[in-house]
């Protein structure tokens, strides 16, 4: 198993991620993220990988990625669509320095989901800028 880490540029949140994939499945299924290049290691990582979204300069929710497929993007440029569970899971925020495209990231170092917790405490019941600002400072 292997995973992938992705910068979601100019989302603010993972409820912003949410809807605008919730907007991209209404158009065209299956849910997919389109990227240039195909994984050579997209075995691995269709076997239990999850996408990791970066937003706002640190790790905040993943995806399970459910397949690799050859795509074409709007114009009919050819490219590898990654094709997503809708379901995204908060996780442990990690900073990340900005990067171009996607990285492969070792399960042993993938942050651990977030424990929703229904009585509201905890790290998990703090608004996500909130939650971003305790992070940078080193307090969370």
């Amino acid at each position: 198993m292997l995973h992938l880490t992705k910068l979601a540029v100019g989302v603010r949140d993972i409820a912003h991620l949410r809807a605008l994939q919730a907007e991209r499945a209404a158009r065209e299924t299956p849910l997919r993220h389109r990227t240039r290049n195909f994984p050579r290691r997209a075995e691995e990582v269709i076997d239990g990988g999850s996408m990791y979204w970066v937003i706002g300069g640190f790790v905040a929710a993943r995806q399970r990625v459910l397949g690799v497929i050859e795509d074409a993007r709007p114009d009919g440029t050819a490219c590898a669509g990654l094709v997503l569970d809708p379901a995204l899971v908060p996780v442990e925020g990690r900073a990340v320095k900005p990067f171009q495209g996607w990285r492969y990231l070792a399960p042993a170092e993938a942050p651990p989901d977030l424990i929703e917790r229904r009585d509201g405490v905890g790290e998990a019941a703090l608004p996500p800028a909130l939650r971003r600002e305790l992070q940078a400072l080193c307090l969370l």
